[in-house]
């Protein structure tokens, strides 16, 4: 059942992963629309700007599970480096239930609000042609917390089969399965 569950973690977070992976092209696309209307023809768009940061935000809030699936976030590894592998799964373990779950939990409750009163009043841009949405940014925040806790309770199951002897520790750190959407990107 944990495996079940850990793949079915991972193969969401892969799938948002790969598609916000879009979002990067998409930036670069606007940005150069912006620039293109600014110097070229002399005209601004807020709007377009905006949603630059948009999906900026939104790459990496919703990307950042799929880069911890990827092991792909940045450690100070001057023990961990050289550590045996029940080690690193000690390491990643105690990480994710004492640091990673608890941190994610906290920011989901005390940006809870923030986001409920954003929604309230359906908030939008400062400016007056900006992009009429900030409450679906805000809510960028709690879903980046509810992606990051399910990752981390899929590593931590895995770190934990390693402890017990229920997974090899060279499948925990061998690299995940790559699923149809991530094979179809990188071709």
């Amino acid at each position: 059942m944990a495996r079940t569950l850990f793949r079915a973690i991972d193969q969401l977070n892969s799938r948002i992963g790969v598609t916000v992976a879009w979002f990067t092209l998409a930036m670069v696309l606007v940005q150069f629309v912006v620039v293109l209307l600014r110097y070229v023809f002399g005209v601004g768009s807020l709007f377009l700007q905006e949603s630059i940061v948009y999906l900026h935000g939104s790459m990496f809030m919703l990307g950042s599970a799929y880069t911890l699936l990827h092991n792909g976030h940045v450690r100070v590894d001057v023990f961990y480096r050289d550590a045996s592998l029940k080690w690193k799964a000690k390491v990643d373990f105690a990480g994710y239930v004492l640091f990673l779950i608890p941190v994610c939990v906290l920011i989901f409750i005390y940006s809870w609000p923030y986001v409920v009163s954003s929604w309230t009043s359906l908030e939008g841009s400062r400016e007056t042609s900006g992009i009429p949405a900030v409450f679906l940014l805000k809510t960028v925040v709690l879903v980046f917390c509810v992606l990051m806790v399910l990752q981390g309770i899929a590593q931590g199951l895995k770190a934990f089969m390693v402890l017990t002897g229920t997974l090899s520790a060279d499948q925990l750190y061998a690299a995940p399965e790559r699923s149809d959407d991530e094979a179809h990107a990188s071709a």
